[in-house]
């Protein structure tokens, strides 16, 4: 039994590792073409001409002219993203085809569905700390409109098609942003309310007829999820902020994912008040994997936050997967 309270406690403080001198010298953002309104609500699609790659390269390329950078000064590009682009390769390499061909820069892909930027940035901040690469360049978006269930209203009139982008780099002398604190969680009773069956090794694209075509939507089972959040995320962030040595106050804004409408029922739950978070589901509704850069982003250009703030980027994801990143911007 000591030796399991010893890695019980040594898994519960992975998370405090030493301040990691990263910044995110720059931040790029971009939405699908077509706008639509459901019940005031402004959502986002792809116009038909349109593809994912076309809303990552341009938010790339804004993230990159904001930190002053060309792709040449990129040592590795890596898509946080919830779905593929397609089944191989990864979507990492994909972008790099479009964005970087000819130059030998190394590609890969970091995937916790909604969360995923998040975990980029937590784990590459240590890979930059360390000094295993230099500039990162981190992407996040995705399709969601391709895999919607016209018939499931919850979730068809909830998401946007969109894409963000940013370049992690090292932190020079004097300045305060860093990571300060990560931790991700998973709980797979949830794994199947929040999910697409169809289309992967365990139900491939040609095992689909008329019979099993919903297997091939993305399927929300909303109610189940908002339970299971309320059963596990208040604990969960009293550890989190208990381990990372912060109180609520010390927070200049909570970035979180932007789920749903539920936003502003679940936030409060957590204890974080209406004004302490940034709520944008009905500017633009849930983007995925691009929900929490997008709106970093947005706050940055509109100045909501500013350098030296301290942040804290959480949020939910199939599996059911929860992050939770304290940064100093």
């Amino acid at each position: 039994m000591k030796i399991h309270r010893t890695e019980q406690s040594s898994h519960e403080n992975r998370g405090k590792l030493a301040k990691r001198r990263v910044k995110l010298a720059g931040m790029g953002r971009m939405l699908g073409g077509e706008k639509i309104i459901f019940g005031g609500q402004t959502r986002y699609r792809l116009l038909k001409e349109q593809s994912l790659l076309d809303l990552a390269e341009e938010a790339a390329n804004q993230a990159l002219l904001a930190a002053g950078m060309n792709i040449k000064d990129i040592d590795l590009i890596v898509c946080a993203m919830a779905t593929p682009l397609q089944a191989i390769p990864c979507n990492a390499a994909l972008v790099h085809e479009r964005m970087a061909k000819g130059l030998d820069i190394p590609a890969m892909d970091i995937n916790t569905t909604c969360t995923s930027f998040i975990s980029a940035v937590d784990i590459l901040s240590c890979l930059v700390d360390n000094n295993r690469y230099e500039r990162v360049l981190i992407l996040s978006g995705d399709t969601a409109s391709a895999a919607l269930n016209p018939g499931q209203r919850e979730s068809y009139e909830l998401f946007s098609d969109g894409a963000a982008a940013c370049v992690l780099v090292k932190a020079t002398e004097g300045e305060e942003s860093a990571v300060l604190y990560g931790c991700q969680k998973t709980w797979s009773e949830g794994a199947h309310d929040t999910e697409i069956r169809g289309g992967c090794g365990l139900m491939p694209a040609f095992y689909m007829e008329e019979s099993n075509q919903e297997d091939y939507y993305f399927d929300m089972k909303g109610p189940r999820v908002l339970k299971l959040c309320a059963k596990r995320l208040p604990a969960f962030v009293e550890q989190c902020l208990g381990n990372a040595g912060v109180e609520r106050k010390d927070i200049h804004k909570v970035i979180p994912h932007q789920a749903s409408r539920a936003l502003d029922i679940i936030m409060p739950r957590l204890g974080f008040p209406k004004g302490s978070y940034i709520d944008r589901v009905k500017e633009y509704g849930n983007l995925v994997s691009a929900s929490v850069p997008f709106v970093l982003c947005e706050a940055a250009e509109m100045g909501l936050i500013q350098r030296g703030d301290l942040l804290l980027l959480m949020g939910t994801a199939a599996g059911l997967t929860v992050n939770f990143l304290l940064i100093r911007y």
